[in-house]
């Protein structure tokens, strides 16, 4: 959904529209929370956290301080991770420098954040690849994931290779179009 949608959802139904954030960025803020405070926080900790960044979010989107409604909930969502460290290392007794060498060892080389984005993005380019039809989605998987030519593309849907050529081209213009009215630019 996009966010012009998203803000025409929360005139008519703000109930509604919660639902569909809460269903629809949960995934996204709680890897985001978790990478936080995965060294320090227990799971409920973690969990009050992500409860906390959506009521923000509604907080923000109920006062319509928000534009972009997927940055401004992983925005919301650094900032409460790193106030409930903050907030759990004083209560503990013990704090630990930012610069210092332990939380450099502490820190994973895998960037969760990055991941969940990454992984978002693939299941949309494959919500609007199957949104094509047969045989163009799978003509455009078979080029574009599994590197086949065109040649063997049409002996699999039962055309010639020219026809396979010229369906791809016209499926990734629509592709294409479809991704940009999602704010994925390629």
């Amino acid at each position: 959904m996009t966010d012009i949608e998203i803000t025409a959802m929360l005139k008519k139904s703000p109930h509604e529209c919660h639902r569909m954030l809460l269903k629809e960025y949960s995934r996204y803020v709680y890897a985001i929370v978790y990478n936080k405070l995965r060294s320090c926080a227990s799971t409920e900790d973690i969990e009050e956290c992500v409860s906390d960044t959506f009521a923000d979010l509604f907080i923000a989107l109920d006062e319509g301080n928000c534009t972009d409604i997927k940055n401004m909930a992983g925005t919301i969502a650094k900032r409460r991770a790193i106030d409930r460290f903050r907030s759990l290392a004083e209560k503990s007794g013990r704090t630990v420098s930012i610069d210092g060498e332990e939380v450099r060892n502490l820190a994973s080389e895998m960037n969760v954040e990055e991941i969940s984005e990454g992984n978002e993005l693939r299941r949309m380019l494959l919500r609007a690849i199957a949104s094509l039809g047969e045989p163009d989605a799978t003509i455009i998987i078979q080029k574009f994931y599994y590197d086949r030519s065109s040649s063997e593309i049409a002996k699999d849907v039962s055309m010639n290779a020219s026809s396979v050529r010229s369906r791809s081209t016209r499926a990734m213009k629509k592709l294409r179009a479809m991704l940009e009215s999602e704010g994925i630019t390629v």
